[in-house]
Formats: structure tokens, sequence, C-alpha cells
């Protein structure tokens, strides 16, 4: 198993939010990454990742997926486009330590300079799975430049491999878009890139479409958000970047009360927030 971590970088970065990126990507990777789990492993048992899989995760984040993949043999490469916090804490979770022989791997690390889906390729062997398991569909824009970096990435797979996107499920099977319309709200009347909008059924096939890849089968799986506390769920759920709109448009402060009393209804009687999701993902193979 060979996990390579690489940065790609972007000409035309978003406007940082006025928040704490390192501590928004800890509670990323801490809290609100696994929520994506069952996602991750039904994907990796209908496209049967194992030993043999030399597997490309696009926008990577902090590497949960990437390390599940691993974990079951997979040679794993990350590319993580725009968020450098997320990238160092994938490091520290991929990467064994000096002295640490845990799997004798051999292990390949570069942030990919101003290219980083043309290192990802360096060795020259095809990929056979490519992922980009970061959601979509949840916020206006959130697709953009997606297709271009799928076709940058299909000509380091084989023909016919598959390629995989997900997305958020219809607003009606998500209970947390009621959360995510208070990021709609206080956006105003910064309402285009970056506020939340309800997923439409062809979000992944557009992206496919936009990238010349043939759609090849799709499923639905049950994504319960869960949380120890409010605390925890409101500080999950700000990890997502759903509300760096609403927290430019206003304030943090704001921002995490609306969102706290918004969370009310999925309180359960012991504390713990529960808020059940479906989410979609579709395979599309590369032609």
């Amino acid at each position: 198993m060979t996990p390579t971590l690489v940065r790609r970088h972007l000409p035309h970065a978003a406007p940082v939010p006025r928040v704490d990126l390192c501590a928004r990507a800890r509670d990323w990777s801490e809290i609100q990454e696994r929520m994506l789990v069952p996602v991750y492993e039904a994907v990796y048992q209908r496209l049967e990742v194992g030993s043999g899989s030399r597997l490309l995760g696009l926008d990577c984040g902090t590497g949960l997926a990437l390390l599940m993949a691993a974990s079951r043999g997979a040679a794993v490469t990350g590319v993580e486009a725009t968020q450098p916090e997320r990238l160092a804490l994938a490091r520290d979770r991929l990467l064994p330590a000096a002295g640490d022989e845990r799997g004798s791997r051999a292990v390949r690390l570069t942030d990919g300079g101003d290219d980083g889906i043309a290192v990802a390729g360096a060795d020259g062997r095809p990929y056979n799975v490519i992922t980009a398991f970061q959601p979509i569909g949840c916020m206006a824009g959130d697709s953009a430049g997606l297709s271009a970096l799928l076709e940058s990435a299909a000509p380091l797979a084989e023909r016919g491999a598959p390629v995989v996107l997900v997305g958020w499920g219809p607003p009606e099977r998500c209970t947390t878009s009621s959360v995510l319309r208070v990021a709609r709200k206080l956006a105003d009347p910064l309402r285009s890139t970056g506020s939340w909008r309800p997923a439409l059924r062809d979000d992944l096939e557009e992206v496919a479409q936009r990238a010349g890849l043939r759609p090849d089968g799709s499923g639905r799986v049950a994504c319960p958000f869960g949380y120890a506390d409010a605390e925890s769920a409101v500080r999950g759920l700000l990890s997502t970047g759903l509300f760096d709109a609403a927290v430019e448009a206003t304030d943090p402060a704001q921002v995490d009360k609306e969102v706290t009393e918004a969370l009310q209804p999925y309180v359960r009687a012991d504390g713990t927030v529960w808020m059940p999701n479906v989410f979609r993902y579709l395979i599309a193979r590369i032609r």
C-alpha cells in the first residue's frame, strides 16, 4: 500500500472566511467526516476496492476515506485542492511516524507544487478507481471546477475505470436541510456562490456529463448525523463550510446562536443530537 498526498493549487482561490481554519479542519476530522463513512463503505464494497486497486481521491480532505481504502489493501493517492489545514491532518493520519513500522509500507509524500494532478500521475501507473467524495448539490456553486478537475484526472486512469461522485439526497430525505436553511437566511444578500440551496435530482449526472464521463449506476446510502451534544453538532456542521457565507454576512456568534436554535427539534432526551439523512453516489466511467 502506498499512500500519497498531493495538493492541487487553483488559480482563483475563494475568499478566506472569518474562522480559525485549523480548528475548523480538526472539527471536520474529529466530528463531521465520520458521518460519511457509510458512503465510503458502500462504494468500496460495490467496486470491490482491495489489494488490486490503485485509487485516486480528489479533494481528499483529512484522509479518512483514503485510510479506509488503504486498510482494504489499496494503493491510494490523495489530492487536496484548497484546504492545506485538512491536508496536514491527512498527513498525520496516513503517514507513519519515523521509526513506526506499521504495515511496512513505502510512503511517498508531495504537495504537488502548481500541478498536483500531474504529480499524482508521475509514476506512470494508471489508476483503476477515482473518487470525489466531497458532497455536492447543497451549496450554490459547489460543483464549479469539479468537471475540469475530473477531466484533468481522467487521463491518469484506465479506460473504463469508475469515477465516483457524491451528493446530498433530496431535501425531504435529509433532516439536516432544515438546519442548513439557516445558512441561506443569514447569507442574504450574498445568496449567490456559497449559500445553501436544495439538492437537485441530476446534480451528479450534470457534473459527469460536463467531464465527458459515462454514467454507469448510482445508489443511495443512509448517513445519519449523530452528535454527543448540541455544541458538537454546531462545530461539526460549521466544519463543512456550508455556513461560511453566513459567517461572512453576519458574524460567527450569530451563526452559532441560530444553528443551535435550529438544532433543538433534533436534540434527544439524553442531550444527543440525531438527524437522519440520505446521500447519493454516482458511478461514471472513463470513456
